[in-house]
């Protein structure tokens, strides 16, 4: 009986250190999505402390493809009741510890439950800026935004959780295939 229970303890075990071993490396995976919206291409990565906050690299075939608009969203769970007086607004952030600002171009409900706030960073030459900003990247081992306070502005009023980091290891690969197909997309209108 020993044995037994012995056989099925060390079986157990070793399915649990197998399936941690699995989470972790699924956790450690860039997730990244290609994919096209009317005239426009994009790259999105989901955050590593938000899931569903993004990251996204929009590719307009009206600009000939040269152009990358850059944006991100956080998703919030505090309810302060004017949330949406933040659209238009420039709201005071951090990208690896240099501040900045970034536009709040839109609010959306987010399962009933929360919202989703997308920010814009702004709209670049394509090329250049994706060197660089891998280039940054490689560099600092990280990109991390975080939304910090500001004058007559508190973060933790509009977010529960104000910092989100994301992998760009597959930055480079990732937006030039939205940038192929935005080529294929522009071809179409043609």
């Amino acid at each position: 009986m020993r044995r037994v229970l012995l056989i099925i303890l060390s079986h157990l075990l070793f399915f649990f250190i197998v399936f941690a071993y699995q989470a972790q490396a699924h956790a450690e995976e860039e997730e990244w999505t290609i994919d096209s919206l009317e005239t426009m291409a994009y790259a999105r990565v989901s955050g590593e402390v938000v899931h569903g906050d993004n990251l996204n690299f929009f590719i307009d075939s009206r600009d000939d493809c040269q152009k990358v608009w850059n944006n991100f969203t956080f998703v919030t769970y505090n309810d302060p009741g004017d949330i949406k007086q933040l659209i238009g607004k420039h709201i005071p952030i951090t990208i690896n510890g240099e501040e900045i600002t970034a536009k709040v171009e839109f609010i959306s409900p987010f399962l009933e439950l929360g919202w989703r706030v997308l920010f814009t960073i702004g709209t670049y030459p394509l090329k250049e800026y994706i060197n660089v900003l891998n280039n940054f990247y490689i560099e600092e081992k990280k990109y991390e935004i975080k939304i910090i306070d500001g004058v007559d502005f508190k973060a933790d009023k509009y977010f529960d959780i104000s910092v989100n980091s994301w992998k760009l290891d597959n930055l480079v690969p990732s937006v030039l295939a939205a940038h192929k197909i935005c080529k294929q997309l522009n071809d179409m209108e043609s």
